[in-house]
């Protein structure tokens, strides 16, 4: 999701942390891992291709998975896509760049929307050993204890879910989003958000924030991301896999959790409804009302596959689809 990506690297501080370094963890699965991973793609809709093509009457839709953090090797991908993408009359974003500038000046003045500024703070809120594991991955991030204790549970969740070492990259939110930003600006084509950043803030608000605490401190050791992780979804993007992304995060979370599988679940589930099925509901009701015209849906490439994901709605919808070239 660009716009939390890029919310995090606002806001996170420069600290000294060498270059991202990490490994490719597919190669190093056991056995019984890999059948695990093979075994949860099994009956997934649409679990590879990062580039589909959906035409209905005079109607076509080039739907592009990205990444939201940078890669040197998107340049490639860039040069191979822009004859077709430059033909496109709109291009459609999770949030555009230009919504997301706006929100990054009014956040400077009003830094509510992150920010707890009423009520007990997170070491309030929770007990002080969960707090002491939280701020120590916070501490690896730069961040400060004091400053911590005042991010809203979801925020926090957020910092640590990027890698201490992307913090040293000042190209880190360059990814393929932002890429495509700049294809589309090149050529003068119109750009248009799928959501309002109110109404993606107000998802993560939607629960009482003693509820999200619980939240943040059974998912903490799942929610931490690392090194390899970061290469390993940056390999599998590059591969087009991004159906193994999600399922080995899960199967990955649930043993770095702790949690018992039902209760993991029930909490990966909740994560899932919100950030994955609601909001590609939300999005489908504007794909939907584009007609007669070439657009470029540029959107995270995990919000493509499943039941739920872009493309099978809009097979369900009476789309053609066809896997295109990346």
């Amino acid at each position: 999701m660009r716009f939390l990506l890029s919310l995090a690297l606002l806001v996170l501080p420069f600290v000294a942390h060498a270059a991202c370094e990490g490994r490719d963890l597919r190669p190093r699965l056991t056995a019984q891992e890999q059948g695990e991973l093979q075994q949860a793609l099994k009956d997934f809709p649409f679990p590879e291709g990062n580039h589909w093509i959906a035409r209905k009457d005079k109607t076509v839709l080039h739907l592009i998975g990205t990444l939201h953090i940078n890669d040197p090797r998107m340049d490639a991908v860039v040069e191979r896509l822009k004859p077709t993408l430059s033909q496109a009359d709109a291009f459609y974003f999770e949030v555009t760049q230009d919504a997301m500038a706006t929100f990054e000046r009014n956040l400077a003045h009003d830094p509510s929307p992150v920010i707890i500024t009423s009520g007990p703070t997170l070491i309030e809120l929770m007990s002080e050993e969960d707090w002491a594991a939280l701020s120590a991955g916070l501490a690896e991030r730069g961040i400060p204890s004091w400053m911590g204790a005042k991010m809203r549970p979801w925020f926090l969740s957020m910092m640590l879910s990027v890698p201490p070492c992307i913090s040293e990259d000042p190209d880190a939110k360059y990814g393929m989003d932002a890429r495509l930003t700049d294809l589309a600006t090149e050529n003068g084509i119109s750009q248009h958000s799928l959501e309002r950043i109110d109404d993606l803030m107000a998802i993560f608000d939607s629960h009482p924030i003693e509820e999200q605490v619980q939240s943040l401190v059974r998912m903490a050791g799942a929610l931490e991301a690392s090194e390899d992780q970061l290469a390993t979804m940056a390999d599998a993007y590059l591969e087009e896999k991004h159906g193994q992304i999600l399922q080995l995060a899960r199967l990955q979370g649930l043993d770095a959790s702790g949690l018992d599988p039902q209760v993991f679940e029930e909490e990966w589930n909740g994560f899932e409804q919100k950030l994955l099925i609601d909001r590609n509901n939300d999005w489908m009701d504007h794909i939907l009302d584009i007609q007669d015209q070439v657009a470029v849906i540029a959107i995270g490439a995990g919000h493509l596959g499943d039941d739920h994901g872009l493309l099978n709605q809009l097979h369900q919808a009476g789309y053609t689809l066809t896997r295109a070239p990346f």
